[in-house]
């Protein structure tokens, strides 16, 4: 049965096609392994016995040889995506009682193609965070240890820490997670997976918890590139219920997938890489080599304002989230705390309801949206952005991608997590400037530190070029034969 759990979604799916296997008795194995694994915390909620149902109902069209494309693949579902009839929370007790009438558009194109869901994935409260330690269900912990401190229990990153531990852990085939400013791609970088954000229009935001809606967006967190390209075209796709998604063809991602990449040209910032970690630093030259010996030409990009996008982002999100979350007062849906008075009420549930991230990026939000700072501070950092954008859409001109390290470190263990909330945000600030943008990014395992800890590489790809950053991924993946640990027990 182990022996199913490590294969891909794609190598999966060709074993499901071949009869080697039935999607009811990997679902069972996988629920299995979940069982045996709870002590990471990833799944918050279940969804054993519809996931079995639908494996059947699997079986059954590959039997008749009507199989879909993603047909009995078990996957993982943040809860950060409404799911009709089983629980949806956003990690916050505001929400702990919650159960969706209807079904994200994201989520549904999945099932549509064939796919069961197993569960909820545990995640940072309304997706703010990068530890996965603000969820009101407790922090999530991640499979991978340090080689100099194999009890030490490490972050899995955030905010979508459920999903990279899930997939890391061989607890689905692949999950889906959410990227506000690097809560897909951040989390696989700490363990070991690919991970991406698509470009701003190309996945529905109808039926996501709402963060921050100019810089939300779906993508997969998957074992490969492979997969990543399989689960992204399936949920891609204009969507009538959200006006910012495009009316584009979804490309064959999968079946464009390929490693030739000569004549790639390669922009990194250079300037954005001063002060880093050696043995970061050390691997992002190797991936680049990597690139090079791929028949990529590399070119010294500079995006000047790049070093203003964590302060950007940081005005821009919270104001979005003090606006998005003001919806949560107790009187329509989610959890009431009772009060003598109207306002007593909004203030109790609200106080009680909000955890303290929460509560600090609703304040943040609120203050620089308020009268007398709305245009030093809200105004600005919007008048900077579409500066970042004009810089990466001059830098586009002259190169195909950009890279850089995903994150500044590796994973590091929940004690060591930085108390400053300004220490924390700096996880992000390789990740935000591709949100703040609205382009396509991706991140590719692409080596191990000295504590044998997984690190990432990041490709940034121009709009809609999800294609461009899949392959040059590609190119990472196989030069650097990355193996995914599979453990026992944890």
């Amino acid at each position: 049965m182990n022996d199913l759990l490590k294969l891909s979604a794609v190598a999966l799916r060709q074993q499901l096609q071949n009869k080697q296997c039935t999607s009811e008795e990997v679902t069972k194995a996988y629920i299995a392994r979940i069982e045996q694994s709870r002590v990471l915390n990833a799944y918050v909620f279940d969804n054993f016995d519809k996931a079995i149902e639908q494996a059947k109902a699997s079986d059954q069209r590959y039997a008749k040889g009507e199989a879909l494309a993603l047909d009995g693949l078990p996957l993982g579902i943040k809860d950060l995506f409404c799911t009709k009839d089983l629980r949806t929370t956003a990690a916050s007790k505001i929400l702990s009682n919650y159960v969706p009438p209807f079904e994200s558009t994201v989520t549904q194109n999945l099932w549509n193609k064939g796919a069961l869901c197993l569960g909820k994935l545990n995640m940072d409260e309304f997706a703010m965070g990068s530890t996965n330690q603000n969820s009101y269900w407790g922090p999530v912990i991640s499979p991978w240890k340090k080689k100099s401190n194999p009890t030490q229990s490490l972050v899995p990153g955030g905010s979508s820490g459920g999903s990279s531990a899930a997939v890391s852990a061989h607890l689905c085939v692949a999950a889906l997670g959410s990227d506000t400013g690097g809560s897909i791609r951040q989390p696989a970088a700490f363990c070991g997976l690919v991970g991406i954000k698509p470009t701003y229009g190309r996945c529905s935001r109808y039926g996501m918890v709402a963060f921050a809606s100019s810089l939300d967006q779906a993508g997969p967190i998957t074992r490969s590139v492979a997969d990543a390209a399989l689960i992204l075209e399936s949920i891609s796709g204009y969507d009538l219920k959200d006006a910012t998604t495009e009316n584009k063809a979804v490309e064959q991602f999968s079946k464009n997938l390929n490693t030739n990449i000569k004549g790639l040209k390669v922009g990194v910032p250079y300037h954005l890489l001063e002060g880093l970690k050696p043995e970061i630093k050390a691997n992002f030259e190797q991936s680049i080599t990597w690139l090079k010996e791929a028949g990529a030409e590399v070119v010294d990009v500079t995006i000047n304002l790049a070093s203003y996008a964590l302060a950007t982002y940081y005005i821009i999100a919270p104001a979005e989230a003090s606006s998005n979350l003001s919806r949560y007062d107790g009187l329509r849906y989610g959890v009431r705390i009772e009060g003598e008075t109207l306002d007593d009420m909004y203030t109790r549930t609200r106080s009680d309801g909000f955890g303290e991230e929460v509560q600090r990026r609703i304040l943040i939000g609120t203050y620089v949206l308020s009268s007398g700072f709305y245009d030093a501070y809200y105004s600005k950092a919007q008048k900077v952005r579409q500066a970042i954008k004009y810089e990466f859409k001059k830098a586009f001109e002259s190169v195909d991608v950009i890279c850089t390290p995903t994150t500044p470190s590796a994973a590091f263990g929940l004690d060591e997590s930085p108390k400053d909330p300004v220490q924390m945000y700096l996880n992000d600030i390789f990740t935000v400037t591709a949100n703040i943008a609205g382009l396509p990014a991706i991140s590719v395992p692409s080596g191990l530190t000295s504590e044998e800890l997984p690190l990432g590489f990041q490709i940034i790809g121009r709009h809609f070029d999800e294609q461009t950053i899949l392959n040059a991924g590609l190119v990472i993946e196989q030069s650097a034969k990355f193996n995914l640990p599979f453990k026992e027990i944890f």
